[in-house]
């Protein structure tokens, strides 16, 4: 038996040599410590070799895109590990044999080692199906990043669990009833990733925010994409190209606006007032209703207007009516005719929304004249040009009519007048 044992026929060789028992005990020790180092160096080497050179080649050579993901993770390359591990675990009993105490703090540490490569080799095979996730179109729809962290963390939690049990050599049970004691405080560490969780939670579940929404947070300058919603924060890349991080449970418990039905829907509101002078309003003179007869927009209602009667103009294509209760219109009557016929014909409102020109309840700085349609143009440089060319046409269109725009007077408002007295 003795013969067949490295470890004996190195120690006697030791002893033959002329070195003290103890000693050569020793020196045979650490001999045979080195051996297991070097084929557990060797061990991990091969492991290596094969994963780099062999499993990396077929991955190449497959069509399949998810094995890609596996190995840019590194999932392959971290199980190597265990490899060195495994040869120590099994071999140190053999090299320790006299050393007992050293062989169980061995044992414990490579066994403790194992369970952290169990867990970094768990979490990045979680990361890389939630990449593969990514790939599906319903990514687009559905972001699970809070979820994955969650499962990471959980994850993280139990493997801790697990190694602090194994290097004290504490049952499980004990240490979560020690937590338990540990609870408050834990809870004022963990407040934000608790209070983040529920939030991801009701974000996802209740479909409120994806990633690449457009939304907007009154009184927090927010107002551009969401790039990233992890389980604590959300991150929303700014239009002027600032990056903001809100946390995510502030979106739960306060409002925020998210412009994705309107870009869904591919039409965007068009909704804006001015003020009218109202001394500038007028019931129509003949000379008015023949500058208004002119205009090719204003045809049919001229010819109803004039006859004293209800005005009524029809729309054949949307099969809807547009009424005008008399006869007496005033200038301003026309102009709000004109305007939604002129935007009715125009290209890129949408005139199956809802098209109209009304005022509001008069203030001090005049009477408010909204102007109320949808455009087909959602992107924000097209919607706003064509927002501006509107409300400009509009605006020069109003003397045409015979109406002001208020305006609280200016300096040289002020300095013309007292000449003038």
């Amino acid at each position: 038996m003795f013969k067949n044992d490295p470890g004996v026929w190195l120690k006697e060789l030791l002893v033959d040599a002329g070195i003290g028992y103890d000693f050569a005990s020793f020196l045979s020790t650490i001999g045979l410590v080195a051996i297991v180092l070097f084929l557990s160096w060797l061990s991990n080497l091969v492991a290596w070799f094969i994963i780099s050179q062999v499993v990396t080649r077929i991955v190449k050579r497959s069509k399949s895109q998810w094995d890609d993901i596996f190995l840019e993770q590194k999932v392959f390359t971290r199980l190597s590990h265990f490899a060195p591990v495994l040869v120590i675990w099994f071999m140190s009993g053999w090299a320790l044999k006299d050393y007992a105490w050293w062989l169980m703090v061995v044992h414990r540490l490579t066994f403790a080692y194992m369970l952290i490569i169990g867990m970094i080799v768990i979490n990045s095979f979680i990361e890389s199906w939630y990449r593969i996730y990514q790939t599906l179109p319903i990514s687009q729809h559905r972001s699970i990043k809070a979820y994955v962290q969650i499962i990471k963390i959980i994850v993280i939690a139990i493997f801790s669990l697990l190694i602090f049990s194994v290097l004290f050599k504490i049952k499980v049970s004990a240490i979560i009833a020690g937590m338990g004691v540990m609870a408050t405080v834990i809870m004022l560490i963990f407040k934000d990733a608790i209070l983040g969780l529920v939030a991801s939670l009701q974000l996802s579940a209740n479909h409120m925010l994806k990633v690449g929404d457009w939304i907007t947070i009154q009184g927090k300058d927010v107002d551009g994409e969401v790039s990233d919603i992890t389980l604590t924060t959300v991150k929303v890349k700014n239009f002027d190209k600032t990056i903001l991080t809100v946390p995510t449970y502030s979106l739960v418990n306060e409002s925020f606006q998210n412009w994705t039905g309107m870009v869904e829907s591919g039409v965007r509101q068009l909704k804006r007032s001015f003020f009218i002078d109202m001394k500038s309003i007028n019931f129509a003179d003949e000379h008015m209703k023949k500058i208004a007869a002119d205009m090719p927009l204003m045809k049919d209602f001229i010819s109803q207007a004039v006859k004293g009667e209800g005005i009524v103009i029809k729309d054949p294509e949307l099969k809807r009516s547009y009424y005008f209760s008399s006869g007496m219109v005033t200038n301003l009557g026309y102009f709000r005719f004109y305007t939604e016929e002129y935007l009715r014909n125009h290209p890129v409102i949408d005139k199956k929304q809802t098209i109209i020109v009304r005022h509001r309840a008069p203030e001090g700085n005049g009477l408010p004249l909204q102007v109320y349609a949808f455009t087909n143009k959602t992107d924000f440089v097209t919607y706003e040009n064509v927002q501006s060319e509107i409300f400009e046409h509009i605006l020069a269109m109003l003397n045409e009519f015979g109406l002001k725009v208020f305006q609280q007077p200016t300096g040289d408002d002020l300095l013309s007048l007292s000449r003038t007295n």
